[in-house]
């Protein structure tokens, strides 16, 4: 099968990836766009894995304030070189991720953030939750470990859907800009501020 310029031309304009990365894609997936994007998306996720134990000491702090003034948020984001953490795109990616912060409200950006006392007391009211709905006790621990995974989804924000597209979560989206960059790209910390609350 001939795979045209243009097939090309609107697959790396759709992922990012190198020309001939796209043509290769295209052609093992019998010109099919929708295959490509996956079969790409899935390589960018695999060489994002091999990048996860190299050193991200670049980057920016990006700032979002909410309409108002009455939430705001600052979030570091990392790469490796300076010359990624300059580009639009790096840059964008922090904003868009300040701006879910300000949205979503996670409490921290990993699960292993999440102090251990908390996640006990969570699986705690959870037993309690299925003791109390008459569950059998072989399924209670499959129920409280999928409430658990709930609680991670809605409170942690490598976890969460991301709210401008909830198909993918914030661990996707930073994989994504990751495989197109081909650099390690990792959220450091955030702080958010909200008037009046006490957090």
């Amino acid at each position: 099968m001939t795979i045209s310029a243009k097939d090309v031309k609107d697959l790396r304009d759709r992922t990012g990836a190198g020309m001939m990365d796209c043509k290769r894609a295209l052609e093992e997936v019998d010109g099919d766009l929708e295959a490509a994007i996956d079969l790409l998306r899935t390589r960018g996720e695999a060489k994002a894995a091999k990048r996860a134990h190299r050193a991200a000491n670049e980057g920016t702090v990006a700032s979002y304030i909410h309409h108002g003034g009455r939430i705001g948020v600052l979030l570091e984001l990392n790469c490796e070189t300076d010359f990624v953490a300059n580009t639009d795109e790096f840059k964008e990616l922090a904003r868009e991720l300040a701006m879910h912060v300000a949205a979503a409200q996670p409490v921290a950006v990993r699960e292993e953030e999440i102090p251990e006392e908390v996640v006990d007391r969570e699986r705690q009211v959870y037993f309690d939750q299925v003791r109390n709905e008459g569950k059998p006790e072989h399924i209670q621990e499959k129920i409280v470990e999928g409430k658990l995974r709930k609680f991670y989804e809605e409170n942690v924000l490598l976890n969460q859907a991301y709210v401008k597209d909830p198909e993918k979560t914030v661990a996707d989206l930073i994989t994504e800009v990751s495989a197109k960059t081909g650099e390690k790209v990792t959220v450091h910390r955030f702080a958010r501020f909200e008037v009046g609350s006490e957090g």
